[in-house]
C-alpha cells in the first residue's frame, strides 16, 4: 500500500502530534503543581513519594502498563485486515485480563509494601496500590482508541487525569498534614503525610480518565458494534485462542516495558542500601527527592514527545508490516525519529545552558537550587538517548520482534546496575552516581536498538539532517539563549522576565537556523498544517532563503549518500526482509 506526503501525514505525524501535544501539556501541569507541592511537603515528602511512586510504577509496568502498546497491536492488526469481530473479541479478553492481574498486582503492592520500600514510604505505597487495578482498565480503553487510530480521548484522558493529580494531591497533602497536628509536628512525620495525601491525587486521576474514556466508548457504542455486526469475516477466532495470543503479545511488552522501565527502582534500592550506611533515612529521602522529583521531572517533560511517538507509530507500522509495505514501515520511523529529534535536542541544550534559571523559576527552594541544576545539566544528555530508545523499543515491538527489546533493555539493566554500584561503593559521587547509571542504561539500548533495527529492517537512521545540523543549531540558540538572560537579568533583576525574553528569542533562531541549515525541508514542514503556516511567516519576514550557501554540510552529505547507495546498489543489499527489491 503506497501512501502521499500528505496521507502519510495525516494518518500518522497528525496523531502523534495530538499525542505529543497532550504528553507536553500532562507535563508542563506536573511541572506546574510540583512547586508548591514542594512546597507543603519538602524534598523529604518528594523522596518518599518517589520511593513510593517508582515501586507502584513497576508494579503496574508489570500488571497493565503496557496494556495499551499491546493492545494497539493486537487489534490494529486484526482492523487492517478488517475483521472487525475478532478486534471486539480481543478488547472484551483484555478487560478480563486487567481484572485478573491487575487485582493480583493491588493485593500484592498492598501487603507486601513493608519489603519493597523504606519504612516511611510504606504508607504511601500501600495507598498508590488500588489504582493499580483502575490502570489496568484506563489502559484496555486507550488501546482500543489507538488501534483505531484515535487518540483524542487518551490525549484528553490524559490531561484530565493529570488536572485532577495535581488539584487533589496538594489539597489531600494539606489536609493529611492539618490532620495530623499542621505546623506542630516534626519535618518527617510531615513529610510522610504529605508524600500520603499526594498520593490520593494519583488514584483520583486514574478514576476521572477512567470515566472519561468509559463515557466515550459507550456514546460511541452503537456505531461500534454496527461496524463489527456488518464484518463478514468468517473466521471467529475463539476466546481461548484470543487469550494465548494476548499472553503471547502482552507477556513480552510487559517485559520489556518492565525491564526498560525498572532501572529507576534498582537505582533507587541500590542508592539506599548504600547510602544508609553513611547518612540518615530524611538525608538520603531528600536527596533522593531532589533528583527525582524536580530534575527528572524537568528531564521527562521532551521524553513525553517520544513517548506519544511511540504510542503513535505501533499500529501504523503493525499495519504496515502485516500489509508487507516495508518501505512505507522504513519511511515512518526515519521520519518518527527525526520529528523526534528536532525537538529534544534544543531541549537539550537549553537546559544546559539555562539549567538554573529553569529549576529556580520552578522549584524555588534555596536550599536544593544548586543540586537540582547541576542534576538536570547532567540528566539533560539522556534525553537524546531515552527519545531514540523509546521509539525504537515501539517500532521492533511492532514488526513482531518483541524479545528484542527484552533482551536489550536487560543487558542495559545489568550493566548500568554494576555501574552504581561500584561508583557508590567506591566512591563519594553519591546522587550523582545515579546520573552516570542511567546514561549508561540508555545509551547501551539505544546501540543495541540500531544493531536489530539494521538486521530485521535493513534500517540505518540518516544522520546529518536527523542529529548533526540540529545540534549545531541547538548550540548557537543555546549560547544566545544564555547571553540574552544575563543581559535582561542585568537590567530588571528579574528572573521570569529573563527567562522568558531568553527562550522566546531561543524558539526563534531555533526555527529560523534548523529550517535555514537544510535540517527541515520546506516540503516537510508545509506538509503539516501548523508547519505550513510558520514557514509562510518565516519567509514573508525574510528570515528565512533558499540560499544554498547555508547548506554545504547536507550538500557534502548528499554526495556521500548518493556514493554510498551507488555501491549498496552494486552489491544488490537494497532489499526488503523477504528478499524484495525496493
Amino acid at each position: 500500500m503506497k501512501h502521499s506526503n500528505g496521507e502519510y501525514h495525516s494518518n500518522f505525524i497528525m496523531q502523534a502530534g495530538i499525542l505529543a501535544i497532550a504528553g507536553i501539556v500532562v507535563r508542563i501541569i506536573g511541572l506546574l503543581y510540583r512547586a508548591p507541592l514542594t512546597a507543603v511537603i519538602g524534598d523529604e515528602g518528594n523522596g518518599y513519594y518517589s520511593f513510593a511512586y517508582n515501586i507502584y510504577t513497576n508494579i503496574l509496568l508489570i500488571s497493565s502498563y503496557s496494556i495499551p502498546s499491546a493492545i494497539s497491536k493486537i487489534m490494529s492488526q486484526r482492523l487492517a485486515l478488517k475483521e472487525y469481530r475478532n478486534a471486539q473479541r480481543i478488547f472484551r479478553c483484555a478487560l478480563v485480563y486487567v481484572t485478573i492481574v491487575g487485582g493480583i498486582a493491588a493485593t500484592f503492592a498492598y501487603v507486601a509494601a513493608g519489603m519493597l520500600v523504606v519504612d516511611n514510604a510504606v504508607p504511601v505505597l500501600r495507598i498508590f496500590a488500588p489504582t493499580i487495578l483502575l490502570s489496568g482498565f484506563l489502559g484496555v480503553f486507550r488501546g482500543f482508541f489507538q488501534a483505531h487510530r484515535s487518540m483524542v480521548p487518551t490525549s484528553i484522558s490524559q490531561i484530565l487525569e493529570q488536572i485532577i493529580n495535581a488539584g487533589v494531591s496538594i489539597g489531600a497533602a494539606l489536609l493529611f498534614i492539618r490532620m495530623a497536628g499542621g505546623i506542630d509536628i516534626d519535618e518527617t512525620t510531615k513529610a510522610v503525610r504529605g508524600a500520603s495525601g499526594s498520593a490520593i491525587g494519583t488514584g483520583s486521576g486514574v478514576l476521572i480518565a477512567l470515566l472519561f474514556v468509559g463515557g466515550v466508548y459507550l456514546y460511541n457504542r452503537s456505531k461500534i458494534m454496527a461496524r463489527y455486526a456488518a464484518d463478514k469475516t468468517t473466521d471467529i477466532e475463539s476466546y481461548g485462542n484470543i487469550a494465548k495470543d494476548i499472553l503471547l503479545i502482552v507477556t513480552p511488552f510487559i517485559l520489556s516495558t518492565f525491564i526498560y522501565n525498572c532501572s529507576t527502582a534498582i537505582n533507587q534500592t541500590i542508592y539506599a542500601k548504600t547510602m544508609l550506611t553513611r547518612l540518615s533515612q530524611s538525608q538520603v529521602s531528600m536527596q533522593y527527592g531532589i533528583y527525582s522529583g524536580k530534575a527528572v521531572v524537568l528531564r521527562n517533560v521532551p521524553v513525553a514527545l517520544a513517548s506519544a511517538m511511540s504510542s503513535a507509530i505501533i499500529p501504523t507500522i503493525a499495519g504496515a508490516w502485516a500489509l508487507k509495505d516495508y518501505k512505507d514501515a522504513r519511511r515512518k520511523v526515519g521520519r518518527a525519529i527525526k520529528v523526534t529529534m528536532l525537538v529534544a535536542i534544543p531541549c537539550v541544550f537549553g537546559f544546559l545552558f539555562l539549567a538554573r534559571p529553569i529549576v529556580n523559576l520552578l522549584f524555588p527552594q534555596r536550599s536544593s537550587l544548586v543540586m537540582a541544576s547541576r542534576l538536570l545539566m547532567a540528566l539533560s544528555v539522556t534525553i537524546i538517548f531515552y527519545c531514540i530508545s523509546t521509539i525504537t523499543n515501539g517500532v521492533l515491538q511492532s514488526i513482531g520482534q518483541v524479545h528484542k527489546p527484552v533482551t536489550h533493555a536487560a543487558i542495559a539493566l545489568v550493566a548500568q546496575s554494576a555501574v552504581l554500584w561500584i561508583l557508590l561503593s567506591q566512591t563519594r559521587m553519591g546522587i550523582y552516581a545515579i546520573v552516570i547509571a542511567d546514561i549508561v542504561f540508555a545509551l547501551l539500548v539505544c546501540i543495541l536498538n540500531a544493531i536489530s533495527l539494521r538486521k530485521t529492517m535493513k534500517y540505518q537512521q540518516e544522520s546529518v539532517d536527523t542529529y548533526l545540523l540540529p545540534a549545531i543549531c541547538s548550540l548557537f540558540m543555546g549560547g544566545l539563549a544564555r547571553l540574552i538572560y544575563n543581559l535582561i537579568y542585568m537590567v530588571s533583576d528579574s528572573n521570569i522576565i529573563s527567562l522568558a525574553v531568553a527562550v522566546g528569542v531561543a524558539v526563534v533562531f531555533y526555527m529560523i537556523t534548523v529550517v535555514q541549515s537544510g535540517a527541515i525541508s520546506e516540503e516537510e514542514m508545509t506538509n503539516t498544517a501548523r508547519g505550513a503556516a510558520i514557514y509562510n511567516r518565516l519567509k514573508r519576514m525574510h528570515l528565512v532563503t533558499d540560499d544554498e550557501r547555508f547548506k554545504i554540510i547536507k550538500r557534502i552529505d548528499r554526495m556521500r549518500s548518493a556514493r554510498k547507495s551507488d555501491r549498496r546498489s552494486a552489491r544488490g543489499r537494497d532489499t526488503d526482509p523477504d528478499g524484495e527489491s525496493d
